[in-house]
């Protein structure tokens, strides 16, 4: 595959990805979105227990985290690894991986070691509890740090089990703030000419996707319980039966309050005394609920979308992944974005959210083969055709 430069933002960069699963990839994922020249390493099929995958290889997962990027194969256990590693590292402005902080530091690919090869490489190391603390050792899970970081606690129906959300948020977010934190160390390297290491755990990133739930305990000392639907300090927050479905909508504020009203021909309720300002709706939430679900079953969803839209209340449909990508919001922005499988034909994927208007991001690879770039990849760090055959032999690439 070639290089993809020139055709990105940061396309002067080299990303070597080491990491496995969602978090890292998804941090390298931004680099190679914006043309970053990113470099993947892969064990060899001869290593026994591989990769950690997110199903299968040409599946929607693995293209959805891994298209822009050239792929090598390489045992990092194996004596000879170096040879193929090191010169790797000399040219790497990143390195990505979320091994457990042992196993970084057993590969010699802790950052000491990285930035006595190349004093400029920034490294980013994704773990589950952090690299250092009584948990360093302790695997990282999603949903396991759902539950440790308050979000399962707070999400669900009153009466029901902690719930965890429908996607994988945390991994998402710790390789969102991975990628920020990387670009942030590219940035301060421009003025001091050095590299750094970024570091950032799954359980911090829980807590800081907690936001202002988090800040209510730590300011107020309010402990948040699970509301459903529910806004905890904004009513009405939440999602109202209609006749033939579901609406979400946003009025927490005065205002938005008294627009809901009009909508609703009853002006006259927004000046109810149990309903005059939020913490009085918030405090009312029982009575209010009782009367707002009336209104919303005498209409259907689409019928109350157009009047609310009208009178300027934030709201919205309940949708199921398929009438997501039949929006036609969701179609002009073009979030489902086409490409080329050698295998499945053209597929889609979702675009990277990040627009940039002079340097947009592309998806114009697939994932590759596991190791078609080696040949390249090693070719263009000095290797000679006989020096890679013999690895090959090896079992080392």
């Amino acid at each position: 595959m070639q290089k993809l430069l020139g055709s990105g933002a940061l396309s002067r960069f080299r990303v070597v990805d080491l990491s496995q699963v969602r978090a890292g990839p998804t941090c390298v994922k931004q680099f190679a979105d914006f043309g970053a020249d990113v470099i993947k390493v892969e064990p060899p099929a001869s290593v026994p227990r591989g990769e950690l995958y997110v199903g299968a290889r040409d599946g929607a997962d693995m293209q959805n985290l891994h298209r822009n990027k050239r792929s090598i194969t390489l045992n990092l256990k194996s004596p000879r690894a170096k040879q193929v590693l090191e010169p790797l590292l000399r040219t790497a402005d990143v390195v990505v991986e979320n091994f457990r902080p042992d196993v970084k530091d057993r590969l010699g690919l802790d950052y000491k070691t990285l930035s006595a090869i190349n004093p400029r490489v920034i490294l980013v190391s994704i773990s589950g509890f952090g690299q250092e603390g009584p948990y360093r050792d302790r695997p990282g899970f999603d949903q396991v740090i759902q539950g440790m970081c308050g979000l399962m606690s707070a999400t669900g129906t009153p009466e029901g089990p902690p719930t965890r959300t429908g996607a994988s948020v945390i991994d998402v977010g710790a390789g969102l703030y991975a990628a920020l934190g990387a670009m942030t160390a590219l940035l301060e390297r421009e003025q001091s000419g050095k590299g750094q290491w970024v570091q950032c755990s799954l359980l911090h990133v829980g807590v800081g996707l907690m936001d202002y739930q988090a800040a209510r305990y730590l300011v107020e000392g309010d402990v948040a319980a699970r509301m459903g639907n529910e806004h905890p300090t904004s009513m009405p927050t939440s999602a109202y039966p209609t006749a033939d479905g579901f609406i979400n909508i946003g009025a927490g504020g005065d205002d938005m309050w008294r627009r809901l009203c009009r909508a609703f021909g009853q002006p006259e309720l927004a000046d109810d005394p149990d309903f005059l300002t939020d913490p009085d709706r918030v405090r009312n939430r029982e009575r209010l609920n009782g009367l707002l679900g009336e209104h919303f079953r005498s209409a259907t969803t689409a019928q109350w979308m157009s009047r609310l839209a009208d009178a300027d209340v934030p709201c919205g449909p309940i949708y199921t992944m398929d009438q997501v990508f039949a929006d036609p919001q969701v179609q002009h922005s073009r979030i489902a974005a086409p490409v080329v499988h050698p295998r499945r034909g053209e597929i889609r994927l979702v675009d990277q959210v990040v627009k940039l208007t002079r340097t947009p991001a592309h998806i114009v690879s697939t994932l590759e083969d596991k190791g078609g770039s080696n040949d390249e990849v090693l070719g263009e760090l000095g290797l000679s055709a006989e020096t890679i055959a013999e690895l090959r032999s090896e079992q080392v690439i």
